[in-house]
């Protein structure tokens, strides 16, 4: 069925590359939403943004999830799981703990903080400087090293 409906699903080595996009997206867009909801002072433009940031802390933690299962059978040399998986995966479990810690607090003052938040709007910032930073060593992985499928021969080893 997944190769009549999703036929590239079929050179996948596991799931993880179906979900990591979503929670970019959404992290992203939320921070985004939440700026402009503190410029133009909107409660609306806040509730979108809470309900963008809890769905990206959900896909965040659903790739986290599906990561961690796909993490012994990546084909990669043991080089690049030292230079890049290692790396790639603790970026991404931090960005999932903040994200999971700034939906927290934007729960529990709906939609978003009014005490503490410049310290809010700069936990967006980091945030995203933090994903930013693991997504790129997850792009390393996928376009240098072909670790989310099977377009070419394993294991190529790390070069600079």
């Amino acid at each position: 069925m997944s190769g009549w409906l999703l036929p590239g699903v079929q050179h996948l080595q596991n799931p993880h590359p179906l979900v990591v996009h979503f929670p970019v997206a959404f992290l992203y867009g939320a921070a985004l939403l939440y700026f402009l909801a503190w410029i133009r002072r909107s409660e609306t433009v806040g509730w979108t943004a809470l309900w963008v940031l809890g769905l990206g802390a959900l896909g965040a933690g659903a790739s986290v999830a599906t990561g961690y299962y796909a993490n012994g059978g990546v084909m990669v040399a043991e080089s690049v799981r030292a230079a890049l998986l290692e790396h790639h995966k603790h970026w991404m479990v931090a960005t999932s703990i903040v994200a999971g810690g700034l939906t927290a607090w934007a729960l529990l003052a709906r939609p978003m903080p009014a005490r503490g938040r410049v310290v809010f709007l700069a936990g967006l910032v980091a945030m995203l400087a933090i994903l930013t930073t693991g997504a790129d060593y997850g792009g390393r992985l996928v376009y240098d090293y072909n670790a989310g499928g099977d377009a070419c021969g394993q294991p190529i080893e790390f070069t600079r």
